[in-house]
């Protein structure tokens, strides 16, 4: 039997951080083994213990952990077959374009060789602002893979571009990207 593929997925701060819990139970489903960092702000929306339970791993929120001769970050980027982040928020975005790595997800997007995989959740003005589509452009010049936000109900009660795209096709495109099944 076929060693599973490797997905790191990178969980931030947007409302959006609740479909993460369906992104690992599919990618699961589809037979790849999923690790998952998460950034502080995303723990406002989504416990390490959900995603940890749907994983069956320990979740990683810090560059620093307890056993830090690991370095999580180096280890995490070496296994990676794949590196998802969704939702992206804007700020990671904006970090990552422009090699700004302060955290655990930034200092894994800059350490990996594996492909990188952004899906965008964020207000609609905020993803269409200049800037934000600046900073896109620039890290799909670099390589790096976005799936489009849909237009539709945001958290703020708006209806706009921004909302993260649907599990399926998110999954879909690491499957797609790297094979599995």
């Amino acid at each position: 039997m076929a060693k599973p593929k490797k997905v790191i997925l990178g969980v931030t701060g947007s409302i959006a951080a609740y479909k993460s819990a369906d992104i690992v139970r599919r990618l699961g489903e589809r037979g790849f083994a999923v690790w998952v960092a998460m950034t502080k702000d995303a723990e406002h929306f989504i416990s390490p213990l959900t995603l940890s339970s749907l994983a069956c791993k320990e979740v990683y929120r810090d560059t620093f952990e307890a056993d830090a001769w690991k370095m999580p970050h180096i280890a995490l980027a070496q296994e990676a077959d794949i590196f998802l982040i969704a939702p992206a928020t804007a700020a990671i975005i904006g970090k990552l374009a422009h090699g700004i790595a302060d955290n655990l997800l930034t200092c894994i997007a800059l350490a990996t060789q594996a492909k990188v995989v952004i899906a965008p959740a964020m207000n609609t003005q905020m993803y269409q602002h200049r800037i934000v589509q600046e900073n896109c452009a620039r890290l799909k010049a670099l390589g790096v893979y976005f799936i489009n936000p849909l237009k539709g109900k945001l958290a703020c009660g708006t209806t706009g571009e921004g909302h993260i795209a649907d599990v399926d096709t998110i999954v879909d495109m690491v499957v797609g990207l790297v094979g599995q099944d």
